[in-house]
């Protein structure tokens, strides 16, 4: 038997210890052995730390060995690991500390937290390589942030059983979904692994006997040339990342070797048609696309041939998934009559961690609503409308209004404050803010640095406005709530009719 079909890495590493498991950003090789005995000892290591079953552990941590390791060594003695995105100031990184109660943090020299261990090599020091007693599945808590903009984690139960008694269900709907399969593959990331598809992908990669190749950053030339390179035969990638690599001249793009690939999976955010249609035309039909959520999982999927019979789909129920488009009073919808979507799973649930008034808020029964508005074509395939109301989704990424708003907000001049997603070719969606001043403050170049200069301490830099614009008046409700989907539409109006 290949031995990559044992049940998951950590049997996999223990049967064929000189298989490469990890090929990390400098070019470093650790074998599947090497890699198991590191997580071992760093499992050991947060026991004597007194972590037990249940309780949390985060990271803040680059893409590289260390982030592995923190994800396979948790995932086997019950820990909750939370992956912290690094370009988070340090407020919001001590607030996601806070609500997640993390026994420890793991932290590197680069991203340090106050507080923090600095590096895994403490952890490791003086461990055995065995693996630890009573060995249970862990699981990763994301943090995704909602309408407030403050995040929340998304917990998971834990399923109170060796990981071995539980893999085999997820790497079976792996390869349902995106034709994953055992073997001698080779997976390329190419995002950071603090966001949940990323760190999904490396975490089912090694448990399906795969080698790992982490890319530095994304290029496009890098990522091409890592993909000849390796021979890399799967990779998670997001829109933006093809818009990038189209960009690239054309003996640039015949250049390099793609050969190899069979899997290039994407989610995260829609994909135009077009852009969909000519990167199959250069690498094959080889684009596996999902959509769900942190929430929901992955709820509905696509492979190649299904989408090109019927392009800008995101494809038709995962298994387990139910749907159901339901109108703003419940009633469900007919084929091709767009609302809003509901999904079921019997493969688990979620609750938002400390704020049950919220998790129920997203429920109606047993389904949940991810917030988008879609509909079903007659044979059950999922076409988007629109993301959420107030979502901007930039390069894949989630930003949330809310709070880019409170931040401006803070700032004296600023009375009212509208912030939304324009669109852009590159990144689906450029932050913009519209502001009303403070009667008797004057607009001008030397204020919008001021404002933007403002929101340094108080968010990432990704959320940051690409611009502002001024207004005498932002529409509210006769509530006080600020319509954003009139402050939208007039502004995307207004440009649209100026453009023409």
């Amino acid at each position: 038997m290949d031995v990559s079909e044992l049940p998951g890495f950590y049997a996999i590493a223990a049967a064929d210890p000189g298989r490469i498991a990890v090929i990390d950003t400098d070019g470093t090789r650790t074998s599947y052995g090497d890699l198991l005995a590191r997580v071992n000892q760093v499992s050991h290591g947060l026991r004597a730390r007194g972590l037990g079953t249940g309780e949390v552990v985060a990271g803040v941590l680059p893409n590289g060995i260390d982030a592995v390791v923190m994800l396979m060594a948790t995932g086997q003695i019950g820990l909750y690991y939370v992956p912290i995105n690094w370009h988070l100031t340090p407020s919001e990184v001590a607030y996601i500390l806070a609500d997640c109660d993390a026994k420890l943090v793991v932290t590197s020299p680069e991203y340090a937290v106050p507080g923090a261990e600095i590096g895994i090599e403490g952890l490791a020091e003086g461990q055995p390589a065995h693996a630890p007693d009573e060995r249970t599945c862990g699981a990763v808590m994301w943090y995704t942030s909602g309408t407030t903009g403050f995040p929340k984690g998304v917990q998971r139960p834990l399923p109170g059983a060796e990981p071995e008694a539980f893999l085999p269900l997820n790497t079976w709907f792996l390869g349902e979904v995106v034709d994953l399969r055992p073997g001698a593959e080779v997976h390329l990331v190419t995002s950071p692994m603090y966001h949940s598809s990323p760190c999904s992908h490396t975490q089912f990669a090694l448990h399906l006997g795969h080698t790992v190749v982490i890319a530095p950053r994304f290029d496009p030339v890098k990522i091409l040339e890592l993909i000849e390179r390796y021979r890399v035969s799967n990779a998670m990638m997001v829109p933006t990342m093809f818009h990038r690599m189209l960009q690239l001249p054309e003996d640039v793009k015949g250049k390099y070797d793609v050969s190899s690939l069979r899997q290039v999976i994407h989610t995260a955010a829609a994909c135009p048609v077009a852009v969909k249609k000519q990167i199959m035309d250069w690498w094959g039909p080889v684009l596996y696309e999902y959509y769900g959520s942190t929430e929901s999982a992955v709820a509905f999927s696509v492979k190649p041939h299904d989408w090109l019979a019927r392009p800008g789909t995101v494809g038709r129920p995962a298994p387990t998934f139910e749907v159901r488009i339901l109108d703003e009073d419940g009633k469900r919808l007919p084929a091709g009559e767009p609302g809003l979507i509901y999904v079921k799973s019997s493969m688990g649930t979620f609750e938002y961690r400390k704020d049950p008034d919220r998790t129920a808020a997203s429920m109606r029964g047993e389904w949940y609503a991810p917030g988008d508005i879609g509909y079903l074509d007659e044979d059950g395939y999922l076409f988007l409308c629109d993301r959420r109301t107030d979502l901007i989704v930039s390069g894949g990424v989630n930003i949330y209004p809310a709070e880019i708003e409170a931040a401006l907000l803070e700032h004296p001049a600023v009375a009212d404050v509208a912030v939304i997603g324009t669109p852009d070719e590159e990144w689906g969606h450029n932050v913009l803010a519209l502001v009303q001043l403070v009667e008797g403050v004057e607009p001008g170049p030397e204020l919008t640095a001021e404002l933007l200069e403002h929101c340094g301490p108080r968010i990432a830099r990704f959320k940051h406005p690409k611009a502002i614009e001024y207004r005498s008046r932002l529409p509210r409700t006769p509530t006080g709530k600020l319509s954003r989907s009139k402050v939208r539409a007039d502004y995307l109006g207004e440009n649209t009719s100026s453009s023409l």
